[in-house]
């Protein structure tokens, strides 16, 4: 008996001792948030400069499918890298950050073409109507994923993502917030056209200050509330998308648009310099499984 009790003893052990190999996304810190708020950042700047200044979408010979080749050349490396850290047997700090690069700058082009583009140029609506459309259509994919996910595995909690099916689900996800995100974060800067703020004509910046101050109240409700906290996690990582997109734009937009016009290549490159400091300065650990 006692040996029965034993072997199943050393059987739960060594099953919570490989889900917690098996799990590859960082514990949710106040690092993990900085490090995502700067990726973004980057995914809105490198994005840009691939679609708008290689591909040609802000200057005079723009075809308007410029965003969906960006979004084609994107794509190759984050379907890679996806499979790569589902195949990875633990959390790698730089395998997984690289990955959140690759959807946010695949996000970045795959939401201008469908707010820039595809309702534009197949429904015929104007620019404002077509960031709204865009937006509803990316935010009813979040939703239809995550509904998805739970019916099938029952959860969305991160701390599950601990087997290949369950990571499909979480890096779906994770590509249609950031798609979500960038389009929620032109939508709102487009609503404020020319409005200034303490003398400063940008919508960009305005935006900004709008997501920030939405996060300050989902992390208020974290602290304060009993709402779920699952339902935070994925409000804060959506409205961080927003957050980077509007700052992003705001470093590369031109002057006369309420931009810095920075360079983009070069912002990219400050950005993802700051990032590798960080990932090597915050402590970076996996997040513990559920059992």
């Amino acid at each position: 008996m006692n040996a029965r009790n034993m072997t199943a003893h050393d059987e739960v052990i060594r099953n919570r001792s490989q889900s917690d190999v098996l799990t590859k996304v960082p514990a949710i810190t106040l690092g993990f948030w900085f490090i995502k708020i700067l990726a973004t950042t980057l995914g809105e700047t490198a994005g840009d400069a691939v679609s708008m200044s290689w591909l040609g979408e802000t200057t005079d010979q723009a075809t308007g499918w410029g965003y969906l080749i960006g979004t084609g050349i994107f794509l190759v490396p984050l379907v890679f890298l996806i499979m790569t850290q589902i195949k990875a047997r633990k959390f790698h700090p730089l395998l997984y950050w690289a990955t959140i690069l690759a959807s946010t700058t695949a996000g970045t082009t795959l939401a201008d073409f469908s707010t820039r583009s595809l309702f534009t140029k197949l429904g015929h609506v104007d620019q404002t109507m077509s960031y709204l459309l865009g937006s509803i259509l990316l935010f009813a994919c979040v939703i239809g994923t995550l509904l998805v996910w739970r019916r099938t595995l029952g959860t969305v909690n991160v701390s599950s993502v601990s087997e290949p099916r369950a990571e499909w689900f979480y890096w779906i996800t994770i590509t249609f917030s950031q798609t979500l995100g960038t389009a929620l974060g032109d939508w709102t800067a487009d609503s404020f056209g020319e409005s200034t703020f303490m003398g400063v004509e940008s919508a960009y910046l305005l935006g900004a200050l709008i997501f920030i101050a939405a996060l300050a109240l989902v992390a208020a409700l974290y602290r304060f509330s009993s709402v779920s906290h699952t339902a935070l996690f994925w409000a804060a990582f959506i409205l961080t998308r927003p957050l980077g997109a509007t700052v992003g734009d705001f470093l590369d937009k031109p002057l006369d648009q309420g931009g810095l016009d920075f360079s983009r290549p070069l912002a990219t490159g400050a950005l993802l310099v700051a990032i590798v400091v960080c990932i090597f300065l915050l402590p970076q650990r996996a997040a513990k499984a559920a059992h």
